[in-house]
């Protein structure tokens, strides 16, 4: 679906749903009026830099690591009013529940602590329905439907929601395999909204042979906005759950489930302030009002004028780097709903210019305040085909001059960036015992290293899991980036060292999960097949 169609279904909502009954939002500024200047001025105290903490300016997306997104100010205005009384939350979710449903086209609705606890209410409710003998037993499933059946293109980290609760992860790669995996221990079908939910293995396919089992499907659309008719609704999905804190701009700490009724109250039940396993997702009452204010305020704000702002500031960046020779730069319109923005891609020769995507995007990530790209390409080994992208989704007024002016100060003139290494490569190939420490606990892995001139090739070998090991050597400095698959997505692991003789050490990254520090001693070679465990990879 194009932006101009997106738009236009936004634009189509009934506008006498959003007035009926009273409105929030002028509730709200009444209740709290004052406190968009208090925050402006909380702002310009800077308590990140009293913390020792450094802003980030986020041409990335709406991600929880940098914050997910700002809120708007009629969202912390509600929160604030929400914050002056006390309230018997099942009333409150009762009340905000409806309006949001009426709002959003829904039998039903209720707000949650973020997308990941919606999908966990959701696979709690659709286990164990609301019947308290059950949801009290959770996570013990023995005598309950306790399997999921999940497209393989619908694998990724936040299924971990799902799999909490103990269930198995049946993955299938076709609609046959699906009709063939439901069963009466299918408690749900999962879907992740995304491109690949189209056509013979979509959505619409999927959810009425799931109907046909009486089995739910939950569609995870974390990342998007809201849009009446629900697109997933109407394709058959009988759960909905979205994030409050990405492009609907209500609290990070915020989500929404929505779809069939039943289904939808019995996930309230699984969650706090009930008894079970949901307790820990507590929602409070000043994100519950909050989300309320961000989904009216979604189907007030001008989307099409968003759209317009973001081009404006995309054009004034691409603008300033073409500057440099040998620059180009390309729009990117969104492949999903999920994008929902434009995206700028900046391309350039990193050998010619003297400076690499990878370089670039790490020169920003150190400055202060930080920008976080939205994704490059290039590195030291492959510079020539260098690019970075800018998506301007969270970046506020003024962001654009900043990033134009970093981008082209870099693009323009590179700094001088250490070399590597130096002389011919060293000897890594063998089979090397390594230890990893972590900032809690010690582990034993294994490399298994094939080397051809300064190109390294293998395996690595974990406690439980095998991966694919490639790298380099240049002079006595050593990188090497393995991967190993678990629970249908991946490790990823990245080596970088100093090789001395017979001995390794350096540090380890490990993206989301941190830095470990690592050793290698070499070992006497052997065939890894002859002794080592099989792949216990799922």
């Amino acid at each position: 679906m194009g932006i101009a169609s997106y738009i236009e279904r936004v634009r189509q909502v009934n506008r006498r749903q959003l007035f009926r009954g009273s409105g929030l939002l002028a509730a709200s500024h009444a209740l709290g009026r004052g406190t968009g200047a208090a925050a402006q001025a909380a702002s310009q105290t800077g308590i990140y830099q009293q913390l020792g903490v450094r802003p980030v300016i986020n041409c990335r997306h709406v991600i929880t690591q940098i914050g997910g997104s700002l809120m708007l100010p009629e969202v912390i205005r509600a929160m604030e009013g929400a914050s002056h009384s006390f309230v018997q939350l099942d009333e409150l979710m009762e009340a905000v529940g409806a309006r949001i449903a009426r709002l959003a086209g829904a039998e039903a609705a209720i707000v949650t602590s973020g997308c990941a606890a919606a999908m966990t209410h959701a696979t709690a409710a659709c286990i164990a329905g609301a019947d308290p003998e059950k949801l009290r037993r959770l996570p013990n499933l023995d005598g309950l439907r306790n399997e999921v059946v999940i497209p393989s293109y619908s694998r990724t980290l936040y299924d971990q929601a799902v799999r909490m609760l103990g269930v198995k992860m049946v993955e299938v790669e076709t609609l046959d395999q699906m009709k063939a995996a439901l069963s009466p221990a299918t408690a749900m079908v999962y879907v992740l909204g995304c491109p690949a939910d189209k056509g013979p293995f979509g959505l619409q396919p999927i959810a009425e042979a799931a109907r046909a089992r009486g089995i739910p499907v939950l569609v995870d659309a974390a990342a998007e906005g809201l849009m009446v008719p629900n697109i997933h609704l109407q394709r058959g999905a009988t759960l909905v759950a979205y994030s409050g804190g990405k492009v609907l701009r209500g609290p990070q700490c915020a989500g929404l489930l929505m779809g069939r009724k039943d289904l939808v109250k019995a996930a309230w039940i699984h969650g706090a302030p009930h008894h079970s396993f949901g307790r820990p997702m507590k929602v409070g009452k000043e994100e519950v009002v909050g989300m309320l204010a961000a989904v009216e305020a979604w189907f007030k704000r001008d989307h099409a004028a968003e759209w317009k702002q973001w081009e404006g500031w995309l054009e004034h960046i691409a603008t300033a780097v073409k500057r440099v020779p040998g620059v180009t730069t390309e729009m990117v319109p969104p492949v999903s709903l999920t994008g929902y923005c434009p995206l700028l891609k900046i391309n350039w020769d990193g050998r010619k210019l003297g400076i690499t995507g990878a370089d670039v995007q790490e020169i920003l990530w150190e400055q202060n305040p930080r920008v976080a790209l939205a994704g490059t390409t290039g590195d030291r080994r492959n510079p020539e085909a260098s690019s970075a992208s800018v998506r301007p989704l969270m970046m506020s007024p003024g962001d654009e001059r900043v990033v134009a002016q970093r981008l082209y100060a870099l693009l323009s003139k590179p700094p001088r960036l250490p070399e590597e290494g130096h002389g011919s490569p060293a000897a890594v190939g063998g089979q090397w015992a390594v230890e990893i420490e972590y900032v809690c606990g010690r582990v034993k892995h294994a490399f298994f290293i094939g080397q051809d001139g300064d190109k390294l090739g293998g395996l690595h070998q974990g406690e439980v899991l095998n991966g694919e090991l490639g790298g380099y050597v240049s002079g006595s400095k050593v990188r090497i980036r393995t991967a190993q698959r678990c629970e249908g997505n991946w490790l990823r692991y990245e080596f970088s060292g100093e090789v001395t003789g017979d001995r390794m050490t350096g540090t380890l990254e490990m993206g989301e999960y941190g830095k470990a520090q690592w050793t290698a001693q070499r070992q006497a070679y052997r065939d890894p097949g002859q002794f080592l465990p099989p792949a216990k990879n799922s």
